[in-house]
Protein backbone atom coordinates (compact mmCIF):
# COMPACT_ATOMS: atom_id res chain seq x y z
CA UNK A 1 0.00 0.00 0.00
CA UNK A 2 1.45 3.40 -0.98
CA UNK A 3 2.50 5.79 1.76
CA UNK A 4 -0.16 8.17 3.18
CA UNK A 5 -3.07 5.95 2.16
CA UNK A 6 -5.75 4.32 4.26
CA UNK A 7 -7.59 1.08 3.54
CA UNK A 8 -11.13 0.68 4.87
CA UNK A 9 -13.31 -2.40 4.62
CA UNK A 10 -17.08 -2.42 4.46
CA UNK A 11 -19.72 -5.05 3.89
CA UNK A 12 -21.88 -4.47 0.84
CA UNK A 13 -25.62 -4.49 1.58
CA UNK A 14 -26.91 -4.25 -1.99
CA UNK A 15 -27.58 -7.99 -2.32
CA UNK A 16 -27.50 -11.09 -0.07
CA UNK A 17 -23.90 -12.00 -0.99
CA UNK A 18 -22.48 -9.41 1.44
CA UNK A 19 -19.13 -8.87 -0.25
CA UNK A 20 -16.28 -7.51 1.85
CA UNK A 21 -15.17 -4.47 -0.11
CA UNK A 22 -11.81 -2.77 0.45
CA UNK A 23 -11.60 0.94 -0.32
CA UNK A 24 -8.20 2.62 -0.50
CA UNK A 25 -8.22 6.35 0.23
CA UNK A 26 -5.50 8.96 -0.12
CA UNK A 27 -4.70 11.32 2.77
CA UNK A 28 -7.40 13.74 1.56
CA UNK A 29 -10.09 11.05 1.53
CA UNK A 30 -10.17 10.63 -2.26
CA UNK A 31 -10.87 7.08 -3.44
CA UNK A 32 -7.84 5.49 -5.10
CA UNK A 33 -9.07 1.90 -5.44
CA UNK A 34 -12.11 -0.29 -4.75
CA UNK A 35 -11.71 -4.08 -4.64
CA UNK A 36 -13.60 -7.12 -3.40
CA UNK A 37 -16.96 -6.44 -5.04
CA UNK A 38 -18.40 -9.16 -7.27
CA UNK A 39 -20.67 -6.84 -9.24
CA UNK A 40 -20.96 -3.24 -10.44
CA UNK A 41 -23.65 -2.50 -7.86
CA UNK A 42 -21.17 -3.30 -5.09
CA UNK A 43 -18.61 -0.96 -6.62
CA UNK A 44 -21.20 1.82 -6.85
CA UNK A 45 -22.34 1.17 -3.26
CA UNK A 46 -18.77 1.47 -1.91
CA UNK A 47 -18.12 4.59 -3.96
CA UNK A 48 -21.32 6.24 -2.70
CA UNK A 49 -20.63 5.28 0.93
CA UNK A 50 -17.37 7.25 0.82
CA UNK A 51 -18.45 10.20 -1.33
CA UNK A 52 -22.12 10.86 -0.46
CA UNK A 53 -23.68 8.26 1.87
CA UNK A 54 -27.50 8.19 1.81
CA UNK A 55 -30.20 6.37 3.73
CA UNK A 56 -33.93 5.82 3.39
CA UNK A 57 -35.46 7.13 6.60
CA UNK A 58 -38.32 5.24 8.25
CA UNK A 59 -40.13 6.56 11.31
CA UNK A 60 -43.57 7.47 12.65
CA UNK A 61 -45.52 10.73 12.90
CA UNK A 62 -48.40 11.63 15.19
CA UNK A 63 -51.89 10.92 13.86
CA UNK A 64 -55.24 12.26 15.11
CA UNK A 65 -57.10 9.00 14.44
CA UNK A 66 -58.95 7.32 17.33
CA UNK A 67 -57.53 3.93 16.37
CA UNK A 68 -54.00 4.93 15.31
CA UNK A 69 -52.01 7.51 17.25
CA UNK A 70 -48.86 6.93 15.17
CA UNK A 71 -48.52 6.62 11.40
CA UNK A 72 -45.52 4.81 9.90
CA UNK A 73 -43.75 6.93 7.27
CA UNK A 74 -40.65 6.75 5.07
CA UNK A 75 -38.79 8.93 2.63
CA UNK A 76 -39.62 8.36 -1.03
CA UNK A 77 -35.90 8.18 -1.81
CA UNK A 78 -32.67 8.05 0.18
CA UNK A 79 -31.53 11.30 1.83
CA UNK A 80 -27.99 12.34 2.72
CA UNK A 81 -26.84 10.57 5.88
CA UNK A 82 -25.69 13.86 7.36
CA UNK A 83 -29.25 15.20 7.29
CA UNK A 84 -30.86 12.36 9.28
CA UNK A 85 -30.92 14.23 12.60
CA UNK A 86 -32.44 17.33 10.97
CA UNK A 87 -35.02 15.08 9.32
CA UNK A 88 -35.99 13.58 12.68
CA UNK A 89 -36.42 17.06 14.17
CA UNK A 90 -38.89 17.83 11.38
CA UNK A 91 -40.68 14.50 11.78
CA UNK A 92 -41.22 15.20 15.48
CA UNK A 93 -43.18 18.35 14.51
CA UNK A 94 -45.55 16.64 12.04
CA UNK A 95 -49.09 15.53 12.85
CA UNK A 96 -51.37 14.07 10.16
CA UNK A 97 -55.14 14.08 10.02
CA UNK A 98 -57.09 10.94 9.20
CA UNK A 99 -58.14 9.58 6.80
CA UNK A 100 -54.84 8.91 5.09
CA UNK A 101 -53.87 6.26 2.56
CA UNK A 102 -50.65 4.34 2.13
CA UNK A 103 -48.51 6.25 -0.38
CA UNK A 104 -50.01 9.67 0.43
CA UNK A 105 -47.47 12.47 0.70
CA UNK A 106 -47.25 13.55 4.34
CA UNK A 107 -44.63 16.25 3.67
CA UNK A 108 -43.58 17.32 0.16
CA UNK A 109 -39.95 18.22 -0.54
CA UNK A 110 -38.91 16.78 2.80
CA UNK A 111 -35.29 17.74 3.59
CA UNK A 112 -34.47 17.87 -0.14
CA UNK A 113 -36.42 18.98 -3.18
CA UNK A 114 -38.19 16.08 -4.89
CA UNK A 115 -37.98 13.74 -1.89
CA UNK A 116 -41.25 13.34 -0.04
CA UNK A 117 -42.21 11.86 3.30
CA UNK A 118 -44.91 9.29 2.53
CA UNK A 119 -47.42 7.28 4.56
CA UNK A 120 -46.82 3.53 4.88
CA UNK A 121 -50.29 2.57 6.17
CA UNK A 122 -53.96 3.29 5.58
CA UNK A 123 -55.68 5.04 8.50
CA UNK A 124 -59.44 5.56 8.56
Amino acid sequence: MPENTTKKTLTCIVCPIGCKIDVTLDEGGKILDITGNTCRRGYKYAETEFTNPTRTLTSTVRCDSESDKLLPVRTSAPIPKGKLFDAMKLINQIEVHAPINRGDVVCADFIEEGINLIACKNVK
